[in-house]
């Protein structure tokens, strides 16, 4: 991203290095022994736990919080990485408002959850300062599966199979690993380098083999049938690449706002960053108030996102909410674009005023325009290429309950696949399941 006549209010180290290094600290500090023992005090450790249930990948969470109020965080990690092996990140990420800590029963009692999340964090760090790997892998099978996508829903699925004894293989299309873990969540809320620690650690199971710059379908790399005829097995996690186009008047005047995070991800230093003075992005959901915040922290004086339907409707949980209007984030609601405007000194986007009917959203002839120097767009994103042979149901992978697509010896889960919440630690349950069929197939059980 950079800097051009049109917008020269784009630009790089508006803030300090004290600035950037306070602002871009751990969004959610850990706990310590101390408070992390008081804390799981705190949980009833209920016999029916409607806290699991809430949990895609079904963490028994009462056994590791009893395992933390009994000084073996060591053991609730054990326990949190055997149905998640992703623990650590999705102890950063994880919506717990709206699942885990959602259900908690003491909501009811005294309004103020157990804190599942923070007590996940401090049992997975712990064991991963402090040991070595967990898991021992089975025997060998002499089996081979090739893994599409080194994401949450693929690492996980490499891991579980590697764990059982298989071979795998996962090819990538970026330079690294980790998929929306590395490249697509805000940088405060994993800082330190931990998407990479936490694949590293991941991969001392042994057994996979990590191929990086290649993408299914790309001429030189090959596609599924070429896989299926080097492997038993393929599992295709490889996220959403594509990005739905805005489709208005001046909408190349907008950057995908998954850009604009990736490159923060990826930079070595804050300070050469550029951002705007006044930035506005559209849309409502994770990604929006990722990159909402994330310019307010770069140094933007304002920071603006508008939505085309109602605040309650918006993707983003009210906690996200929340914490882009406490980062100084304005949000616009009822509003959808018409039209980006070049103008001097920068962009005009232009809105009009909507409503909910019976019939749907509707545009009203009520519009009114923002002042910019910077548009982000973040409308949601798509599959990119369907790769051959595959069906697809909304635009995404069909799949059974399993896992398995509509080709033989193929199957998929995470953002790519059908079902879901988009979650990271949706598509570890989906990549973990996935593996569990598999192996089953595999060895004809």
């Amino acid at each position: 991203m950079t800097t051009s006549p049109l917008t020269p209010g784009v630009v790089p180290g508006r803030l300090t290095p004290d600035d950037y290094a306070r602002n871009f600290a751990d969004v959610a500090p850990p706990l310590g022994p101390q408070a992390a023992r008081i804390e799981a005090d705190r949980c009833f450790f209920c016999h029916d736990a409607p806290c699991i249930t809430a949990c895609p990948t079904s963490i028994d969470i009462p056994l590791f919080i009893r395992q933390i109020a009994t000084g073996t965080p060591e053991a609730a990690a054990k326990t949190i990485f055997t149905q998640n092996i992703l623990g650590g990140m999705c102890a950063r990420v994880c919506p717990t408002e709206t699942l885990c800590e959602g259900e908690c029963v003491r909501n009811a009692s005294d309004g103020a959850p157990v804190q599942i999340g923070a007590l996940q964090r401090f049992a997975t760090d712990t064991l991963m300062a402090r040991q070595g790997h967990p898991f021992a892998r089975a025997a060998a099978t002499g089996k081979s599966v090739a893994v599409v996508g080194a994401g949450p829903a693929g690492l996980a699925c490499a891991h579980r199979l590697a764990m059982k004894g298989h071979e795998v293989t996962i090819y990538d299309a970026r330079n690294k690993p980790g998929g929306l873990n590395e490249f697509g969540i805000a940088s405060y809320k994993a800082p330190g380098g931990f998407a990479q620690a936490e694949v590293a650690w991941l991969m001392q199971i042994g057994g996979i083999t990590m191929v990086e710059n290649w993408q299914l379908g790309r001429a030189g790399d090959g596609g599924i049938a070429d896989l299926l005829a080097e492997h038993e097995a393929v599992f295709l996690g490889m996220g959403l690449s594509g990005v739905n186009a805005l489709g208005l008047p001046g909408a190349d005047l907008a950057t995908p706002a998954t850009e604009f995070i990736a490159e923060l991800r990826q930079a070595a230093e804050l300070s050469t960053l550029p951002v705007g003075r006044k930035v506005v992005v559209i849309g409502g959901g994770m990604t929006a108030v990722d990159a909402a915040v994330q310019a307010k922290l770069l140094g933007a004086e304002t920071s603006t996102i508008v939505y085309r339907r109602s605040q309650s409707e918006m993707p983003a949980s009210a906690h996200e909410q929340e914490h882009a209007a406490t980062h100084g984030v304005r949000i616009i609601c009822n509003a959808a674009p018409v039209a980006l405007h070049a103008v001097e000194g920068g962009i005009e986007v232009e809105f009009a005023r909507t409503e909910t009917t019976g019939a749907g959203l509707r545009k009203l002839d009520d519009t009114f325009r923002l002042k910019a120097d910077q548009v982000l767009s973040a409308i949601g994103q798509s599959l990119g290429a369907t790769p051959e042979g595959i069906t697809l149901a909304g635009g995404k992978i069909a799949v059974d309950g399993a896992g398995r697509t509509s080709l033989a010896r193929v199957w998929a889960g995470g953002d790519c696949a059908q079902g879901g919440e988009d979650l990271t630690v949706t598509a570890v349950a989906e990549g973990r399941d996935a593996a569990e069929d598999i192996h089953s197939y595999l060895m004809e059980v």
